[in-house]
């Protein structure tokens, strides 16, 4: 086998997603909201399975679903059906979980989607081969890494938990791809007001992975966009470091290891026979009819194609400007509140683009968990509108702003950054730079460059309070001096 066919990778995704959004479990009336709670204690008979416990389906939990089925061009299914997937693992405490399979006569909620990325110039389709609900496990906590751990603990809060699950074909082929997808579904989510993404364990991905020439990996429980792309990166090299050996790639489950950044064998993989997928009993078929999907269409807000559309209309903004600032509601949501308070989208834009979001992640922060807000990023620019700061001081101030929701004026006052703006006040800062820089000087009489590192020079001995224009002026005006007294 050539080493070209090797290469080829081919990658599907299965994404879970929690509802968030909802307030109550999937099929039982216990709290959605169990961050942060006592281990074992959102729970009651439905969520663990105690016989004569029967569970009632979330409505809501169904017109979620069925929005996030049309934002990913999905044929929805006007009858679906519950099934019990049967397994035993210890986060499963009825040893089986309620899902949706698409075989054996069983009908998941949406079938046939697509969703467009955009890698570079190339647009790719990806296509969904169906989105369903189930009941989200219990969750295991180890102590260490999973291979070493002495014991595991079982928190079922989370079990009962309506999760909505989206499972691509094999159509991504490198780990970039993989990425990419990820962060558009997930924008798609939030601006659908289904879930926050943020919150740990929100959005989690298997992915199954193979290279031409090998077999199907699946790498379950990855737990973010920059894990993904290093778990398949991973994956791949180790796969075809086997094949590259003419050894074999077993069919299996791995698991992630975030801190060795490393897949580790857990269990070969399960054939779906050995799930014993039979329907639900104690749930019977649910209708989904044309007006309860044009009632949920209706409902539907703005979704991100849409808003990048509106973004370079009514903002003026350039397509790529408009595709980073929607890739994350919050961000763009941000951007929106500062324009009504500052109508020079441009201006917010690329302040947003540049030094917002690099501060942002520097710091390893999401735009909610920092302490800067829409008035404190419009209360800069005009400050360096007016005159009162340079646009340097601006860039200097805003990680300060960031980590701590300072005002911009507070800062400035109490550190003495005000911009340096009268000629009489940079006179003596000028004739020092002129004279500890001879050579600079000699050379800038005519060599352009020259008179930019004097400029530069001027604005660290001032520490960036200097206005640049005038700085640049005054430095003009004493070189034109110079050049004629030179004259004879």
């Amino acid at each position: 086998m050539s080493a070209e066919n090797c290469n080829k990778v081919r990658i599907g995704l299965e994404i879970h997603v929690q509802l968030t959004s909802l307030k109550t479990k999937l099929f039982c009336g216990c709290s959605s909201d169990y961050k942060g709670e006592d281990p074992n204690t959102m729970v009651c008979p439905v969520c663990f399975g105690i016989p004569g416990a029967l569970p009632v389906l979330n409505e809501k939990a169904v017109e979620f679903a069925v929005m996030v089925a049309l934002a990913l061009n999905s044929k929805i299914s006007e009858r679906m059906l519950f099934f019990r997937k049967n397994y035993y693992y210890p986060d499963m405490p009825k040893n089986f979980q309620i899902s949706q399979y698409d075989q054996a006569g069983g009908v998941p909620l949406a079938v046939d989607g697509f969703l467009h990325i955009d890698v570079g110039k190339k647009r790719k389709k990806i296509r969904i081969s169906r989105v369903h609900l189930e009941e989200d496990p219990g969750r295991l906590v180890h102590q260490g890494a999973i291979d070493t751990s002495p014991y595991t603990l079982v928190d079922y809060n989370r079990s009962g938990i309506a999760l909505l699950e989206i499972v691509t074909d094999p159509d991504l082929d490198s780990p970039k791809e993989a990425r990419v997808f990820l962060q558009k579904l997930r924008s798609i989510l939030e601006h659908l007001g289904i879930f926050t993404g943020r919150l740990e364990g929100a959005m989690r991905c298997d992915a199954n992975i193979s290279l031409t020439g090998g077999t199907r990996v699946e790498v379950k429980n990855i737990s973010s966009f920059k894990e993904v792309e290093r778990a398949l990166c991973f994956e791949i090299m180790r796969q075809k470091d086997l094949l590259q050996k003419d050894l074999a790639v077993k069919r299996e489950t791995r698991h992630w290891d975030e801190s060795r950044r490393i897949t580790i064998s857990l269990r070969t993989k399960e054939e779906e026979h050995d799930y014993r997928y039979f329907p639900e009993p104690d749930l019977v078929p649910i209708v989904v009819t044309k007006d309860f999907v044009e009632e949920v269409k209706e409902k539907m807000p703005e979704l991100p194609e849409a808003r990048v559309h509106r973004f370079v209309a009514t903002y003026n903004l350039p397509k790529y400007d408009a595709e980073v600032l929607v890739s994350d509601k919050a961000l763009a949501d941000f951007f929106e509140r500062s324009v009504k308070l500052y109508n020079r989208p441009k201006e917010v834009s690329n302040w947003m683009m540049s030094d917002l979001l690099r501060n942002l992640y520097e710091n390893n922060l999401e735009i909610t968990e920092s302490k800067i807000t829409p008035k404190h990023l419009v209360e800069m620019i005009r400050l360096i509108e007016e005159g009162v700061i340079s646009g340097k001081i601006g860039k200097k101030i805003l990680p300060e702003i960031v980590l701590t929701g300072r005002r911009p004026s507070q800062i400035i006052k109490e550190n003495g950054l005000v911009k340096i703006a009268s000629r009489e006040a940079l006179q003596d800062a000028v004739e020092k730079v002129f004279r500890e820089n001879s050579k600079a000087v000699k050379d800038a009489l005519t060599d352009e460059n020259a008179v930019h590192y004097l400029v530069g020079q001027l604005m660290r001995a001032t520490k960036g309070k200097a206005d640049p224009q005038l700085a640049n002026r005054i430095i003009c005006e004493k070189l034109g001096s110079l050049k004629s007294k030179e004259k004879p």
